[in-house]
Protein backbone atom coordinates (compact mmCIF):
# COMPACT_ATOMS: atom_id res chain seq x y z
CA UNK A 1 0.00 0.00 0.00
CA UNK A 2 1.24 4.01 -1.27
CA UNK A 3 0.49 6.17 1.43
CA UNK A 4 0.65 9.97 -0.10
CA UNK A 5 0.37 13.14 1.40
CA UNK A 6 -0.65 15.95 -0.25
CA UNK A 7 1.81 18.75 -1.55
CA UNK A 8 2.05 21.97 0.91
CA UNK A 9 0.55 23.90 -2.17
CA UNK A 10 -2.39 21.89 -2.44
CA UNK A 11 -3.86 22.82 0.87
CA UNK A 12 -2.57 26.02 -0.11
CA UNK A 13 -4.15 26.36 -3.17
CA UNK A 14 -7.59 25.59 -5.27
CA UNK A 15 -6.48 23.96 -8.32
CA UNK A 16 -8.01 24.17 -11.53
CA UNK A 17 -10.34 20.85 -12.73
CA UNK A 18 -8.56 20.62 -15.71
CA UNK A 19 -5.28 19.55 -13.91
CA UNK A 20 -6.49 16.25 -13.28
CA UNK A 21 -7.92 12.86 -14.62
CA UNK A 22 -10.79 12.68 -15.33
CA UNK A 23 -11.65 9.88 -12.66
CA UNK A 24 -15.21 7.08 -12.08
CA UNK A 25 -15.49 8.07 -8.25
CA UNK A 26 -17.25 5.82 -5.78
CA UNK A 27 -18.50 7.21 -2.79
CA UNK A 28 -19.35 5.08 0.35
CA UNK A 29 -22.40 5.36 2.72
CA UNK A 30 -21.08 8.12 5.05
CA UNK A 31 -19.20 10.26 2.07
CA UNK A 32 -21.88 13.19 2.15
CA UNK A 33 -23.08 13.80 -1.31
CA UNK A 34 -22.03 17.58 -1.47
CA UNK A 35 -18.55 16.41 -2.01
CA UNK A 36 -19.65 15.45 -5.56
CA UNK A 37 -19.87 19.50 -6.17
CA UNK A 38 -16.05 19.92 -5.77
CA UNK A 39 -15.21 16.81 -8.52
CA UNK A 40 -16.55 18.12 -12.11
CA UNK A 41 -15.50 16.61 -14.68
CA UNK A 42 -15.60 13.60 -12.52
CA UNK A 43 -17.84 10.86 -12.66
CA UNK A 44 -19.51 10.57 -9.10
CA UNK A 45 -21.50 7.27 -8.14
CA UNK A 46 -22.88 6.52 -4.53
CA UNK A 47 -22.38 2.82 -3.09
CA UNK A 48 -25.83 2.46 -2.57
CA UNK A 49 -26.83 3.56 -6.56
CA UNK A 50 -25.62 -0.11 -7.15
CA UNK A 51 -27.08 -1.32 -3.95
CA UNK A 52 -23.69 -1.73 -2.47
CA UNK A 53 -23.80 0.08 0.97
CA UNK A 54 -24.39 -2.83 2.77
CA UNK A 55 -21.24 -4.58 1.46
CA UNK A 56 -18.18 -5.25 4.17
CA UNK A 57 -15.06 -3.02 3.14
CA UNK A 58 -13.19 -5.56 1.26
CA UNK A 59 -16.49 -6.54 -0.68
CA UNK A 60 -16.97 -2.95 -1.68
CA UNK A 61 -13.68 -2.63 -3.09
CA UNK A 62 -14.07 -5.88 -5.33
CA UNK A 63 -16.94 -5.05 -6.82
CA UNK A 64 -15.73 -1.30 -7.40
CA UNK A 65 -12.81 -2.48 -8.61
CA UNK A 66 -14.21 -5.33 -10.93
CA UNK A 67 -17.00 -1.90 -12.05
CA UNK A 68 -14.23 -0.30 -13.12
CA UNK A 69 -14.28 2.71 -10.28
CA UNK A 70 -10.61 4.80 -9.94
CA UNK A 71 -11.01 5.68 -6.31
CA UNK A 72 -13.60 4.95 -3.37
CA UNK A 73 -14.23 7.98 -1.06
CA UNK A 74 -15.04 7.40 2.40
CA UNK A 75 -14.74 8.57 6.01
CA UNK A 76 -13.86 5.01 7.57
CA UNK A 77 -10.54 5.41 8.97
CA UNK A 78 -10.50 1.31 9.62
CA UNK A 79 -10.50 0.38 5.85
CA UNK A 80 -6.94 1.26 6.36
CA UNK A 81 -6.02 -1.40 8.29
CA UNK A 82 -8.39 -4.16 7.13
CA UNK A 83 -7.57 -3.33 3.53
CA UNK A 84 -3.98 -3.85 1.32
CA UNK A 85 -3.86 -1.98 -1.85
CA UNK A 86 -0.67 -3.52 -2.66
CA UNK A 87 -1.06 -4.32 -5.97
CA UNK A 88 -5.12 -3.09 -6.80
CA UNK A 89 -6.15 -0.58 -9.47
CA UNK A 90 -7.86 1.13 -7.23
CA UNK A 91 -7.06 4.30 -5.05
CA UNK A 92 -8.59 4.79 -1.45
CA UNK A 93 -9.34 8.48 -0.61
CA UNK A 94 -10.58 9.16 3.53
CA UNK A 95 -11.80 12.06 5.31
CA UNK A 96 -10.49 12.33 8.83
CA UNK A 97 -14.73 13.10 9.45
CA UNK A 98 -18.21 12.64 7.40
CA UNK A 99 -19.39 15.99 9.34
CA UNK A 100 -20.96 18.17 6.52
CA UNK A 101 -19.91 21.52 7.91
CA UNK A 102 -16.20 20.49 8.47
CA UNK A 103 -16.27 18.47 5.22
CA UNK A 104 -17.97 21.94 2.94
CA UNK A 105 -15.08 23.65 4.26
CA UNK A 106 -11.96 21.78 2.92
CA UNK A 107 -13.62 20.79 -0.39
CA UNK A 108 -10.46 21.83 -1.89
CA UNK A 109 -8.40 19.37 -0.04
CA UNK A 110 -10.77 16.89 -1.04
CA UNK A 111 -10.70 17.49 -4.83
CA UNK A 112 -6.71 17.52 -4.59
CA UNK A 113 -6.95 14.05 -3.03
CA UNK A 114 -9.11 12.92 -5.36
CA UNK A 115 -6.62 14.23 -8.53
CA UNK A 116 -3.45 13.13 -6.87
CA UNK A 117 -5.01 9.05 -6.33
CA UNK A 118 -3.41 6.61 -8.13
CA UNK A 119 -3.64 3.28 -8.20
CA UNK A 120 -2.98 1.33 -5.19
CA UNK A 121 -2.71 4.29 -3.34
CA UNK A 122 -4.06 5.46 0.23
CA UNK A 123 -4.81 8.90 1.13
CA UNK A 124 -6.21 10.53 4.37
CA UNK A 125 -7.30 13.74 4.09
CA UNK A 126 -6.59 15.69 7.25
CA UNK A 127 -9.85 17.84 7.66
CA UNK A 128 -9.92 20.86 9.73
CA UNK A 129 -12.86 22.80 11.32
Amino acid sequence: MRYLSLPREVSMHRLHPAFFQKMLVLFDHVTPAGVADCLPGHTVIKAKDHGWDTLSNGDLLKSAERAGFDVVVTADKNMRYQQNLEGRRIALVVLSTPQWPVVKKNLDKIAAAVGFASAGSYIEVELSA
